[in-house]
């Protein structure tokens, strides 16, 4: 059985259709949804939104606003929602770098550990993503880059 979903952004939708599973970054947690699940109200938090759709799992990462589950569909408001294989690795860490220095010469700035805090689900929802890739379609990784270079564990 599926569930019709869909990813709306204030540009427009991102992604819609029938999904076997999902997984969404709540806020208080990344929570499963399956057909039939009990209505819900919550907002997301920074992080990764898989979809399982013939099988066949996608991903994305959004960021601000809610999802809203009913019995027989889902709907996910994000300010931001990007596919994981589209994210720019390169500008998402300079973003977080420039907010991470920001936050360091005003200390307590809220709107720059919120920009840090984006980035880096953003970036940690790309590696996981490229590192599963790899491992699943045997490619090899290229040494450096982000992380340690070792795969995360399985998700």
């Amino acid at each position: 059985m599926t569930v019709a979903f869909e990813v709306l952004t204030a540009e427009g939708p991102v992604a819609s259709g029938q999904a076997e599973f999902m997984v969404v970054p709540g806020r208080e947690g990344d929570f499963g949804i399956l057909t039939g699940h009990s209505a819900v109200l919550t907002e997301l938090r920074p992080g990764e939104l898989k979809l399982v759709v013939d099988g066949v799992s996608d991903y994305y990462f959004v960021a601000g606003g809610f999802v809203q589950v009913l019995p027989d569909k889902v709907v996910v408001l994000a300010d931001t929602a990007e596919r994981a294989d589209l994210i720019d690795a390169e500008k998402a860490t300079e973003a977080r770098d420039r907010a991470r220095a920001v936050m360091e010469s005003l200390t307590g700035s809220a709107a720059a550990a919120a920009v840090v805090e984006r980035e880096s689900a953003r970036l940690r929802v790309h590696e996981l993503r490229r590192h599963h890739h790899a491992r699943h379609h045997g490619a090899s990784l290229p040494v450096g880059g982000m992380g340690s270079g070792k795969p995360p564990e399985d998700e």
